[in-house]
């Protein structure tokens, strides 16, 4: 008895399956599908795609492209400032949650009320993440100030 192929079904195994009376694996599924006449298009195929890529490549460097390691220090400092808003703004609303939860935890062990203080303080929190996330993101005019305007906006 012939061993089972480790790799997948009994099809790969190389002896065709009677499925529905027809042969079914891989190489009756592969049987007669090329020929030599196929072969030398596929070459010539082949040749023509590498020349239009050729062409193209030529075609790309006369027009004065870019490569990635032109503007390298650029591309790193723009990655580098992205990396640090993105972490700022998500301190913001993770300092919110954490702050609002901490005085809401306080409030019911001082007044006795858990879990309600830990839950409304919560959600005050997460709103007060939220709102100064998107203050700093340039979404909500900032906080007024003492004159009546507010602070990105001056009149």
């Amino acid at each position: 008895m012939a061993e089972p192929n480790q790799y997948g079904p009994r099809g790969f195994s190389g002896r065709p399956i009677r499925v529905y009376g027809h042969a079914a694996g891989v190489e009756a599924m592969s049987n007669g599908t090329r020929e030599n006449g196929d072969r030398g298009k596929a070459r010539t195929d082949e040749a023509a795609l590498s020349a239009r890529l050729q062409r193209l490549g030529e075609g790309l460097a006369r027009e004065g492209a870019k490569t990635p390691a032109d503007d390298d220090g650029v591309d790193r400092a723009a990655t580098a400032s992205g990396y640090a808003r993105g972490f700022r703004l998500s301190s913001e609303l993770v300092g919110g949650v954490l702050v609002g939860a901490g005085l809401g935890w306080l409030i019911d062990r001082l007044l006795g009320i858990s879990p309600w203080g830990f839950i409304v303080f919560l959600l005050l929190g997460f709103v007060a993440g939220v709102l100064n996330v998107m203050r700093s993101a340039g979404v909500v005019p900032g906080r007024t100030q003492g004159n009546g305007t507010s602070g990105s906006r001056q009149q």
